[in-house]
């Protein structure tokens, strides 16, 4: 039997390729990622670390397991804030054009326990919706 996941699909007018330095480029996620900058060199077995802008501390780590520009990112993905033994969940973007100027974006969140799913989603909700609104505006959503 396998784990539960937190999915979400969204459509983003927006172009793979932009879509793609979005998900990969530590100064574009800073913007919609609520200050957390990625990076990675993005070779398949390669750290994926995420840091916060307010103290550049590490926040997450992982590592690359799938990447196949502009069509599919994964990595593992592993809290490094909380306490106690964590097993790495996996993390993984599909991106299909829908059109010239509108990509179906997936993210699949999975190898999670049952009892975390809500909370990854009401995580990645904002992130996603800020990443969409970002790509579509150029601004971020305002969260109080």
């Amino acid at each position: 039997m396998s784990k539960p996941a937190m999915i979400h699909l969204t459509y983003i007018q927006t172009t793979p390729e932009k879509l793609w330095a979005a998900l990969t480029s530590g100064a574009f996620t800073q913007l919609y990622w609520f200050g957390r900058r990625i990076e990675s060199d993005w070779t398949v077995g390669s750290p994926v670390r995420f840091y916060d802008s307010a103290d550049d501390s590490l926040t997450d780590s992982g590592e690359v397991l799938v990447y196949d520009e502009p069509k599919t990112l994964a990595y593992t993905f592993k809290n490094e804030v909380s306490t106690g033994e964590q097993i790495p969940s996996r993390v993984t973007f599909t991106i299909e054009p829908r059109s010239e100027t509108v990509v179906k974006l997936q993210v699949v969140h999975d190898e999670i326990a049952e009892d975390t799913v809500e909370g990854w989603r009401n995580g990645w909700g904002p992130i996603l919706a800020n990443l969409k609104t970002y790509l579509e505006t150029g601004r971020t959503l305002q969260f109080s």
